[in-house]
């Protein structure tokens, strides 16, 4: 239990700093070049885009830093895993983000944010979070033992080597 309380404070730090850069670059757009006043759609753009940089911060922090010990060493497999998960998490944010600005009118800044950083973000972090243990980092997904790479952190680990043996071993 301990190892996954602290898995997952690991994962709400990554989420923390990719929190920042979402809401920011969300922000920054929606005020704009993507703002609901130059293109009607903006609001929904501004957060592919601003989700999309996000999603890159934090499959960089979820692999070297929450799931360090499962990372596997085919890291672009990982990587468009990582990125199918995020992708149902944007969705649900913009599922949220949707239904707030057009289907129940709520169009100001204050509701943009509360309907896809708030509620969306709950939700999708519980989506993300449970997928990616699961599937994308889970323990049956590691590396094989002739593939994984040495954690840096875990002391029993010890590197592999294509090498021989040297004689008389």
């Amino acid at each position: 239990m301990r190892a996954f309380v602290a898995q997952f404070a690991r994962f709400g730090l990554v989420g923390l700093v990719g929190l920042a850069v979402d809401v920011g670059i969300f922000n920054i757009l929606r005020a704009t070049v993507l703002s609901p006043e130059a293109l009607h759609e903006g609001p929904v753009i501004a957060k592919v885009v601003s989700t999309s940089v996000a999603i890159a911060v934090n499959w960089l922090g979820n692999r070297y830093f929450t799931f360090r010990g499962r990372r596997r060493t085919h890291w672009l497999r990982e990587a468009v895993e990582f990125a199918i998960v995020s992708v149902g998490g944007l969705l649900i944010a913009l599922g949220c983000l949707w239904v707030s600005h057009y289907a129940l009118g709520f169009t100001s800044v204050l509701a943009d944010n509360v309907s896809t950083n708030v509620v969306g973000l709950a939700l999708g972090t519980a989506f993300r979070f449970t997928f990616y243990r699961l599937w994308v980092f889970g323990g049956h997904r590691a590396a094989a033992p002739d593939e994984e790479e040495p954690d840096a952190h875990d002391a029993d680990a010890k590197p592999t080597s294509l090498a021989p043996a040297p004689a008389g071993d």
